[in-house]
């Protein structure tokens, strides 16, 4: 009878750590249509094109007094939005480890971030501060709870189910960008038809990413549950913003081997950020190609970003993370020289190359969430996920500027697009040193199997 009862108890277990999972999934699902349709496809050309409208005959506008070109003002609002971010994280992050109440702080920075978004719709005429507010206010809620989301993974998965839950949760947000992102291609080419501008298409397409976020946010926040912090760290105090950064930072010195882990992941996935920011400006400008190219391989990249999340995850069960991520940042080197070699004018091999990045984007980011889950010392997972969340989020200017300077020094694209072969090459490196089980032993945790 004492058998049947432990394993009765175990099978009721399993299905609250499933149902919790489920429910996990569902806020990549609700926020990463912000990511796809706002961020990536509508907001920046139509913020611009309002700033421009609010400019003075020299092309600028005057944000607070400051003088800012027209054209650089959504560029600077999300420069902003991530200093704002890097400030709050770590201030949440350890108030929800010491609280052990991330659900509330969940739901407070998932509602702002949809509340700024759906507010969009109100964005026209000469409203750019109004838009500039609202980017920053979105951007930088949506760090935050993803910071927070991530820092569930740990406590909702045991060691060896991590890869498959953290791809699942990548699938699942990369499937509700290229549902809606095509609902909303649809309204927006077919505008006149549904008796709308194309002003009011575009404000409609960024407010429902608000009221997207907003809808799905609440699965998640009733499937989820907090986990009780000891007495002696709820009373701990938070410090203010850059102090308790400087905090976090000092803990995390106690553990140099998760410390080499980020430097690693803080150069790949800058490199990685650079070729998603960037594909767009090269197709556009050294390959020639149109708008509708560009958004379709955008849409193309979003559809097979689920299968590769999904499928890497699964080789990760037979090799392992670390070599599994070790080889997709191959893999990223072999898409950017054959970038390189693209002719001009000609989209299919540009859609080629967009699958290629499709088939290792979800996989390589959500595998390198699930290995620096190991890392993690027990009772510390928000605080420190903000500072992966400042790795993925608030260091990624490297390869950008480096890419500028390249175009800038050469004058071509395709020699800024090779010139970040060198993130993939020196991540790898860095990667390959770690020695991943003696880190997961040393910050406390079980180490898996396989790993």
């Amino acid at each position: 009878m004492g058998t049947d009862t432990v394993r009765a108890d175990a099978a009721d277990e399993a299905a609250d750590r499933r149902r919790e999972q489920r429910g996990w999934y569902f806020y990549d699902w609700a926020c990463s249509v912000y990511s796809t349709s706002v961020l990536t496809v509508f907001l920046g050309p139509y913020l611009t094109s309002i700033a421009k409208h609010a400019a003075d005959a020299d092309g600028y506008v005057h944000p607070l007094g400051v003088p800012v070109r027209a054209g650089s003002f959504f560029a600077y609002s999300v420069s902003l939005s991530v200093i704002v971010a890097v400030l709050v994280m770590p201030l949440v992050g350890a108030a929800a480890d010491r609280s052990g109440r991330k659900k509330p702080l969940l739901a407070a920075a998932a509602y702002t971030g949809a509340a700024a978004t759906t507010a969009m719709f109100f964005l026209g005429g000469d409203r750019y501060l109004l838009g500039g507010v609202l980017l920053v206010v979105a951007n930088a809620a949506q760090s935050v709870g993803t910071m927070l989301y991530n820092s569930y993974l740990p406590q909702i998965a045991p060691p060896e189910e991590r890869d498959a839950v953290s791809s699942r949760g990548w699938a699942f947000g990369y499937a509700a960008g290229a549902l809606v992102l095509v609902v909303n291609l649809v309204l927006y080419m077919g505008h006149d038809s549904f008796g709308l501008s194309e002003s009011a298409a575009v404000r409609v397409c960024l407010a429902s990413a608000g009221l997207w976020w907003g809808a799905f946010a609440l699965i998640p926040l009733r499937r989820l549950r907090d986990r009780r912090s000891s007495a002696r760290e709820a009373k701990e105090p938070t410090a203010p913003g850059m102090r308790q950064l400087a905090a976090t930072v000092r803990d995390m010195r106690r553990h140099p081997l998760t410390l080499a882990f980020l430097l690693a992941y803080l150069i790949y996935n800058d490199g990685i950020q650079t070729v998603i920011s960037q594909a767009s400006v090269y197709g556009s400008e050294e390959l020639g190609l149109g708008q509708s190219t560009l958004i379709a391989a955008v849409l193309l990249v979003q559809v097979l970003a689920v299968a590769g999340a999904l499928a890497l995850g699964r080789l990760a069960r037979t090799h392992g993370a670390k070599r599994t991520i070790l080889g997709s940042l191959v893999a990223w080197a072999v898409i950017l020289a054959a970038g390189f070699l693209l002719p001009a004018g000609a989209p299919v091999w540009f859609f080629v190359l967009a699958s290629g990045i499709g088939l290792v984007l979800g996989g390589s980011q959500a595998l390198s969430r699930s290995l620096f889950s190991h890392l993690v010392p027990p009772g510390k997972e928000a605080e420190y996920f903000s500072a992966y969340e400042m790795s993925d989020r608030g260091m990624s200017w490297l390869g950008p500027l480096l890419f500028g300077l390249t175009y800038q020094l050469t004058g071509s694209y395709r020699d800024a697009i090779i010139s970040l072969v060198a993130f993939f090459v020196i991540g790898f490196a860095l990667l390959a040193r770690v020695p991943v089980r003696r880190a997961i032993s040393d910050a406390g945790n079980p180490v898996p199997e396989r790993i």
